[in-house]
């Protein structure tokens, strides 16, 4: 009598992880860390990169010496001086299209993150200043907002040492903020909390992420 014939073992492609699919989705898109001074964008943002497998940008960090100047004796900035910051934000974000990334920005006008999405697409729509390029649902770039009560932000931005935006621009910041649209690509994370609690709640958030439109604010 022939022995019976053996059934196939389940392949990894039958049975597939779907949590697996959702996390490299997010690992794929270059989150920029957005929100008023003293949100801990440079604090979370790297917690978030960490935990996503992928390499942190501080924003900051392509600021030009002048912009610093301005902002370390009180000034505001204005949009012109904005523009070159964003597009070398956006430059960066164009160079890990497709492999992820962490960058933080302050992004606070809707304008500031259509630019940021034409230069992270490599396009110059949106070099000038106003200019609206059209693509709030740009691959590969999802905000995270960090929100919270302005004291808490006010009294953390107070215990900061050495940094260069002094607590007086933080009304002209909640000024300027506009919160995500709906057309925008992104989600916005609390920070009240630990840094290590607040990036898990926004890790949590850009993995539940199934859409490319964002959560309500």
């Amino acid at each position: 009598m022939s022995s019976p014939e053996a059934t196939p073992e389940a392949t990894p492609e039958a049975a597939p992880d779907v949590s697996a699919d959702v996390v490299t989705d997010v690992i794929t898109d270059v989150v920029v860390v957005m929100g008023v001074a003293g949100t801990g964008k440079t604090t979370i943002g790297p917690l978030v990169a960490a935990e996503l497998g992928v390499p942190y940008a501080e924003g900051d960090d392509f600021h030009p010496a002048a912009n610093i100047a301005k902002m370390s004796a009180g000034t505001p900035l204005d949009d012109d001086d904005r523009g070159p910051w964003l597009d070398a934000i956006g430059a960066w974000a164009h160079g890990r299209s497709g492999r992820g990334g962490v960058v933080s920005s302050s992004a606070l006008k809707r304008v500031y993150r259509d630019r940021l999405r034409a230069a992270a697409l490599g396009s110059t729509l949106g070099r000038t200043s106003g200019s609206t390029p059209g693509t709030p649902g740009a691959p590969g770039l999802v905000f995270l907002h960090l929100t919270g009560d302005r004291a808490l932000i006010e009294a953390r931005m107070a215990g900061r040492k050495g940094h260069f935006m002094p607590t007086a621009l933080l009304d002209s910041q909640f000024a300027t903020l506009e919160p995500l649209g709906r057309d925008e690509a992104g989600v916005a994370v609390d920070v009240s909390g630990t840094p290590e609690e607040i990036a898990g709640r926004a890790v949590a958030a850009l993995r539940a992420r199934t859409a490319p439109v964002p959560v309500g604010l």
